[in-house]
């Protein structure tokens, strides 16, 4: 049994063990990975970050221009593409570890497994380019315990697939019993985020968007928090409202609340998510 170094940090409640690794000497089963991150027998997250150079990654080749890789596993040990308030976190992390020197308005580039994505700092926390998302086509129905008919879901893809559900009230979006894992028909081979939420009234105030939300998140539950989700969400919620919908979105999550803004580039449309991260404890724990 093996002893290693940890830190805990979140964004807004959406919580991550972060294991620094740099030159990619550790490798931690789906089983590690699960009871890292069990609220009653390890330290407790939403998922882990592995901290490692790019080049010491064979998935790091596919992000030569970044020297910093996100190795992002859900709770269940499973590999996900990106994760908007991991990255912030770890972005965050980098910076207080003295791995890189960032400055307010600064960018830093992190590899992930849906590309490389720039993080700036800001003087609330960090701000993330998701890249081009887009929207899915395809018809998929969502049952959720605490609703009584199935409801129709938006694909949306910012890296990571994600279902958004549009719900009536704040009664229906509190009543939602997420202890339950939604389902969705038909179910994506690869699974999927799913988001249910509430436009506020009026949806925009000063050119701003506004929405409340709650998320299941594939391979960890219902999280006080999802960045990608939120991206998601306002984009969905934009997508219906149509041309004159606004490129800027606040959504308010358990957890707290994120911002969300659209620019466009050369390739397209890319969603940005913006919002606080923070390191709470460091430590060591026995990795059996």
């Amino acid at each position: 049994m093996s002893t290693i170094a940890f830190t805990k940090g979140h964004g807004t409640g959406n919580d991550f063990v972060i294991i620094a690794d740099p030159d990619g000497e550790l490798t931690l089963s789906d089983a590690q990975v699960a009871v890292l991150t069990d609220r009653r027998f390890g330290i407790g997250g939403d998922g882990i970050l592995r901290v490692v150079r790019s080049g010491a990654l064979s998935e790091g080749a596919s992000t030569p221009d970044a020297e910093w890789f996100m190795d992002y596993r859900n709770a269940d040990g499973s590999a996900a593409e990106m994760c908007g308030n991991g990255i912030r976190v770890y972005a965050k992390y980098l910076v207080e570890a003295g791995l890189v020197d960032l400055a307010v308005g600064e960018a830093v580039v992190i590899g992930t497994r849906a590309g490389t994505k720039a993080v700036t700092r800001t003087d609330a926390g960090f701000e993330v380019d998701l890249g081009v998302w887009r929207a899915d086509d395809a018809d998929v129905l969502v049952r959720a315990k605490g609703l009584p008919v199935a409801r129709p879901g938006q694909g949306i893809d910012v890296g990571n697939p994600h279902v958004v559900v549009a719900l009536s009230s704040g009664n229906e979006l509190e009543g939602l019993d997420l202890s339950v894992q939604p389902m969705l028909d038909p179910t994506p081979a690869a699974g999927a985020n799913i988001e249910f939420v509430v436009p506020a009234d009026p949806l925009v105030h000063a050119g701003v968007g506004s929405i409340r939300m709650r998320v299941f998140e594939r391979g960890v539950g219902e999280t006080l928090s999802c960045g990608t989700g939120v991206a998601a969400a306002a984009l969905a919620v934009r997508h219906w409202a149509g041309n004159a919908a606004p490129d800027r979105w606040s959504v308010d999550v358990p957890g707290g609340r994120l911002g969300v803004r659209v620019v466009t580039h050369q390739d397209g449309e890319h969603v940005l998510l913006s919002g606080p991260a923070s390191l709470v404890f460091s430590g060591e724990v026995a990795l059996a």
